[in-house]
């Protein structure tokens, strides 16, 4: 019979509450236990000294005969002594999948573009005033001929008043 030291769900829906327990590990989760060494109550504050209760002895006694504890167990009982636990390290864990990567090159892309898009009213608006400089000089040259001729300037006279085209 192998053994193994788990959690056992109680509690309400939404509001865990967990055993520590001893079982057979061929047993169902919340099923038949050999003994109940404990609680965990993850509801409560991580500085909590009720968010694990563990009998220490009986957690030492059930290791010493063989009893393998889960992974979260396993960080209990490092946390008081009982048994050593390995740190796991997986450096890609943290490493985005494929599909992030695309869309974060997406991204990466629409930005700058946009950052580009941005800019370039920019120095088109620098260059606008240089442009706006260089036109009123030519309006003051060109302006003179595009205004209206003075009065009495016109190239063809007008009809005099006893003329019959009046």
């Amino acid at each position: 019979m192998s053994l193994s030291i788990r959690l056992s769900r109680g509690g309400a829906k939404k509001r865990p509450y967990y055993r520590i327990v001893v079982a057979n590990s061929r047993s169902p989760r919340d099923g038949r236990f050999i003994e109940r060494i404990g609680s965990y109550n993850p509801l409560l504050g991580k500085d909590d000294a009720n968010r694990v209760v563990l009998d220490v002895e009986r957690a030492k006694h059930w290791v010493s005969v063989g009893a393998q504890p889960t992974d979260r167990v396993a960080r209990f009982l490092d946390a008081v002594g009982v048994k050593e636990r390995a740190a796991r390290n997986n450096p890609n864990k943290a490493v985005p999948g494929e599909k992030a990567k695309e869309r974060a090159e997406e991204r990466a892309a629409k930005a700058a573009a946009a950052e580009e898009a941005a800019n370039a009213p920019a120095e088109e608006e620098a260059a606008a005033p240089a442009e706006e400089a260089a036109a009123p000089a030519e309006e003051t040259v060109s302006g003179e001929s595009a205004e209206a001729p003075a009065e009495g300037a016109n190239d063809t006279p007008e009809p005099a008043e006893g003329s019959p085209e009046a």
